[in-house]
């Protein structure tokens, strides 16, 4: 049975995560490619010294501050899917043509695609779910072929942890719509989820999107008129965040996300890593193979802190009162 108000891991106390510490200016080639593809997020929001997208910003700082500054010994190829899977494969093949020197992407299905494609660039996983269960790695310590870097999970508990964070918080809650995929309501986390529900006596109700298409999730949702609304982590809901932040601000529904890019745009609460310090440290596994690292050498992270972030503005737009051992308590970050 779940254990309430028991967080996994560490949680982050700050919005910023620590800057990195400066190297020194990398050394051997004169002018590397690194090859950045997204999933589903449009290509204009990776571009620029500063992009708008907080994940794509994250990494060039985390380059910038590792040496590397484009148009002196950087090319940065950025690329996107923009949610049509049938591009992944097509996109990777195009960054081999170019011979990039290092290839960085996200996802499980987006990783498999790269590993189809060459088993010869090295290739670093900004974030995925479970490497070694997807067979895109042969295990956390000692990865094997050209893949590396960072996992999404830590424990498939996250996500229990997370429907128990907005019980705290909305006490009467009693059903719970889920926008998420079937994939996501299917995995380790969504049966966690489903189990903790049953324990905390929640009914939850699945709202499954189609294909960069959510009215008619929202048409579900509206009919069965829950209590909160619970929004897993997946690449088209992160694309889409504005839109479903939007849907639940004129629902009047609290709901509750992984990345706190959804509280920052007005949702009411998020549990989970922070992406941007995921990015960030993707740019430290570049820069260890730029210098001679092997992919198969470098153990894939694991998460170890999670934060809380409650935005106090749309509690109170909600009606309601937060409270102190989640708003004020040392595991939490108010905005």
């Amino acid at each position: 049975m779940m254990k309430r108000r028991t967080f996994i891991g560490m949680t982050a106390l700050t919005v910023v995560a620590a800057p990195l510490v400066v190297e020194a200016q990398p050394s051997g080639k004169a002018v590397y490619r690194v090859g950045l593809i997204f999933t589903t997020s449009p290509v204009a929001e990776m571009s620029g010294p500063q992009p708008v997208h907080p994940r794509a910003r994250a990494f060039v700082d985390g380059l910038r501050d590792l040496g590397y500054i484009e148009g002196q010994n950087l090319i940065l190829e950025r690329r996107s899917a923009e949610g049509r899977v049938e591009r992944f494969g097509d996109i990777v093949a195009e960054l081999v043509r170019l011979k990039a020197d290092v290839i960085v992407t996200a996802a499980d299905q987006m990783a498999r695609a790269a590993k189809a494609v060459t088993t010869a660039i090295p290739i670093v996983l900004a974030f995925t779910t479970d490497p070694v269960a997807s067979g895109i790695v042969q295990s956390l310590g000692r990865p094997g072929g050209n893949i590396t870097g960072l996992t999404l999970v830590a424990d498939p508990e996250i996500e229990a942890k997370r429907l128990d964070l907005l019980k705290d918080a909305l006490p009467r809650a009693v059903r719970v719509a889920y926008l998420g995929r079937s994939v996501d309501w299917g995995s380790a986390s969504g049966k966690s989820l489903r189990a903790a529900a049953q324990v905390l006596g929640v009914s939850l109700i699945l709202a499954e999107p189609a294909p960069n298409e959510y009215a008619e999730a929202f048409a579900t949702i509206s009919r069965a008129r829950p209590d909160a609304l619970f929004v897993p982590g997946n690449g088209p809901n992160f694309a889409h965040r504005d839109l479903i932040v939007d849907f639940a601000t004129r629902s009047r529904l609290p709901s509750t996300y992984v990345t706190r890019e959804f509280v920052e745009a007005g949702g009411l609460m998020s549990y989970g890593v922070n992406f941007a310090d995921l990015f960030r440290r993707a740019a430290v596994y570049v820069d260890k193979i730029l210098k001679g690292a092997k992919p198969a050498d470098l153990p894939v992270e694991q998460p170890t802190k999670f934060e809380l972030v409650i935005n106090l503005k749309t509690a109170k737009a909600l009606g309601l009162t937060i409270s102190p051992t989640l708003s004020h308590a040392p595991t939490s970050f108010a905005i």
